[in-house]
């Protein structure tokens, strides 16, 4: 008998740092990363199927018809979504699942499959997290804006997480996120 994989979702502000820390946190790990579906165009360097299925609005409308996605929201004007057969199918299969997406996603995975873990990456403080949305020089001044008030939304609901881990140095926060990982 096959043992089921734990699902762990990790979250935060856009910003925060999410990405760079999972990445460092899984070396070594027996961890399958989700590839999330989104309306969104890729950003320079972004391949389809490594960062996200860049699909059309279209296409992700029928998904969402059809009941395909275990979570989907609209975040910054752009959907975005997991689809339900490929985390059940890495689950099922005994690896663990890693999934990077936004709260309102993460809520609604925890409410579909409880014994998902849910961990929330936060940064320091809202300047800094200015100072590294305005340094990733992808985004007009409103996007950024935008994601900013987003982010005091999204850090209100940090205490329905599992975890929450402030990023103020990427190694002993990746360490914390290795920790989790691993108990």
């Amino acid at each position: 008998m096959s043992k089921s994989g734990k699902l762990f979702v990790i979250s935060g502000p856009s910003g925060a740092g999410k990405g760079s820390l999972w990445k460092i946190a899984v070396k070594g790990l027996e961890m399958k990363y989700s590839v999330s579906c989104t309306t969104r165009q890729p950003r320079a360097g972004e391949l389809n199927g490594r960062e996200y299925n860049f699909m059309s609005r279209e296409d992700f409308q029928k998904n969402i018809n059809a009941g395909e996605f275990l979570e989907y929201a609209n975040v910054h004007g752009e959907f975005y979504g997991t689809l339900k057969s490929e985390v059940l199918n890495i689950l099922n299969s005994g690896h663990n699942v890693l999934l990077e997406i936004d709260v309102q996603g993460a809520l609604n995975v925890k409410s579909q499959i409880p014994e998902a873990i849910l961990i929330f990456i936060a940064p320091p403080s809202i300047e800094e997290l200015r100072k590294r949305l305005t340094g990733r020089n992808t985004e007009k001044p409103e996007i950024i804006e935008l994601r900013l008030k987003n982010a005091l939304h999204e850090m209100d609901l940090k205490n329905k997480y599992d975890f929450v881990i402030i990023n103020d140095n990427i190694n002993i926060a990746a360490e914390k996120l290795r920790k989790i990982f691993i108990d």
